[in-house]
């Protein structure tokens, strides 16, 4: 949907950002060409925690997937996990059940990252319009002719202008990229499909395991689809990453926040009974202060404030004794985000939290990163910005593609996948894995067979939160923070900064105003 700047006095107003999953908002104070103050808003309320209160427990692994359209395979996984504990069946999950799961959400990470970087962010970056007359070699031209030809170029325009740095040649090769990459993310689906029934809301992961049946032909299958994203990931993507650091390179110095980092860890490595944060994980969790100091992650450090969030003040609490109550016309208010905090503090979670607490660990996300970091010339420290985000979801489909190979060879032909289950009186149950965006935990309580409280806390809900109670902002609010605006009519670096985060509000109603107003993407 296109976006609009206000005029208002020094308030620059996004309303909504688009490029997005989800409905969000965004005010921000210039004074002197800098931000001087941010406010992230998310503007719908679901109450998706209130749909699934008294039904069977067995369905949450089915309905939390229609949480999010693009990525669904988290929530069926983090419900799965939170079900798994509930049902005492934690330790019993077969290894093939593991590795399936394993399969599932690797391909939609892929997916996720390939779409986030290619249709939603790379265009704050590619300049579209330079197509238009690009003199350059007729393979070029033919690859982008469908851009060049069309007089509507709708949804790339309107649009802000006035910071596209890269050559026409870059430009060209960059939308190549973007065509590919729709072919790609068909590709990672096909894998989902294969393993999983379908996609989007796979029908697969199920407590105890998962119902897909492990076969030579699965196995081939991927195999053959997986070489071709493994091809993308190493030709296209990460080089595109590499193109635009080189002519937007200050991007490594802008939108760092609030440099403290949360990671639950996921991609389970064995089938231990243990504290979901304290299993051996291919990303593993942890947390990270501003001391630059690894610790080990827990759950019962986590809260949620309301105090400038719409719900009404009893829903502070914990996760599992979370409470989803509305209050629309709270004062003070102004998102449908609650706030959740670390040991008191907001904490940045998704593809960077995970790429820094990996690479303090020293485990598989270690080497790479360095070596990305060699290639670029950078220090770690660089990491921690708008253009760090973007590198380590690049570097993390690397990682995921290899990983993905490797689990295919540990599959067993002709053995389970899931363990018979059954549903107790009462319950309590934590889910916490960390999807394509960030740390994702699902809490579940079961009272007389059938769910008696529920509560997710997703990636947006830490990354786009809003002030707590001592007004501290959250961590977008405070990478918008100090950030330097050079047009406040065409103000590029705040919506980069956001997009950067890969804010996803659960995408569901999409609104245009009655009078169907053209407005300029942002």
């Amino acid at each position: 949907m296109p976006s609009q700047a206000s005029r208002k006095s020094e308030t620059i107003t996004i309303d909504p950002i688009s490029r997005i999953e989800g409905h969000m908002r965004v005010d921000v104070v210039v004074d002197g060409g800098e931000v001087k103050d941010a406010r992230a808003s998310g503007t719908l309320w679901r109450g998706f925690e209130n749909i699934l209160v008294g039904r069977h427990p067995l369905d949450a692994a089915r309905l939390t997937q229609r949480v999010c359209g693009v990525c669904p395979m988290i929530h069926g996984t983090a419900s799965a996990n939170a079900l798994d504990a509930a049902l005492g069946v934690a330790d019993k999950i077969p290894p093939n059940g593991r590795i399936v799961r394993n399969i599932l959400l690797a391909s939609n990470y892929l997916q996720s990252h390939i779409l986030h970087f290619f249709t939603l962010a790379a265009l704050d970056y590619v300049d579209v319009a330079a197509l238009a007359d690009y003199g350059g070699p007729e393979s070029d031209l033919k690859a982008v002719r469908a851009f060049i030809e069309r007089k509507d170029l709708s949804p790339f325009f309107p649009r802000y202008e006035g910071d596209y740095r890269c050559d026409k040649k870059t430009n060209v090769d960059l939308v190549r990229g973007y065509l590919a990459a729709l072919h790609v993310r068909r590709v990672c689906h096909e894998i989902i499909s294969a393993w999983g029934g379908k996609m989007p809301h796979s029908v697969a992961v199920v407590p105890g395991g998962v119902t897909s049946e492990v076969t030579a032909d699965k196995i081939a299958f991927t195999l053959s689809r997986l070489g071709e994203v493994r091809d993308f990931v190493e030709e296209v993507y990460i080089p595109a990453v590499y193109t635009v650091a080189g002519a937007y390179g200050d991007y490594f110095d802008i939108g760092a926040g609030c440099r403290r980092y949360l990671a639950y860890g996921t991609f389970n490595l064995d089938d231990a009974s243990a504290d979901p944060l304290a299993r051996k994980r291919l990303l593993p969790s942890g947390y990270i202060g501003p001391d630059g100091r690894l610790a080990a992650a827990s759950a019962d450090k986590i809260a949620e404030d309301v105090a400038h969030s719409r719900y009404t003040d009893d829903c502070a609490a914990p996760p599992a004794e979370g409470k989803t109550v509305p209050a629309p016309d709270k004062a003070g208010a102004y998102s449908w985000i609650k706030a959740p905090r670390y040991d008191g503090a907001p904490a940045e979670v998704g593809p960077l939290a995970r790429t820094l607490v990996g690479f303090a660990a020293g485990g598989a996300v270690k080497p790479q990163v360095e070596a990305a970091l060699k290639a670029a010339r950078l220090g770690a420290a660089k990491l921690q910005s708008v253009l760090g985000r973007h590198l380590a979801r690049a570097l993390e489909c690397r990682l995921l593609a290899a990983a993905m190979a490797d689990w295919l060879g540990q599959l067993k032909l002709g053995q389970p996948a899931a363990v018979a289950l059954t549903i107790p009186e009462e319950a309590r149950g934590a889910g916490l894995v960390d999807g394509p965006r960030g740390a994702l935990g699902h809490w579940i309580e079961i009272k007389n067979k059938v769910i008696g409280r529920y509560n997710l806390v997703v990636p947006t809900t830490w990354n786009g939160s809003p002030r707590d109670k001592a007004g501290t902002p959250g961590p977008m609010e405070q990478a918008l923070i100090g950030a330097k605006v050079k047009d406040r009519d065409n103000p590029f670096e705040v919506v980069r900064i956001i997009r950067s985060f890969d804010p996803c509000l659960a995408c569901a109603v999409h609104m245009v105003t009655p009078a169907g107003d053209a407005r300029r993407v942002l």
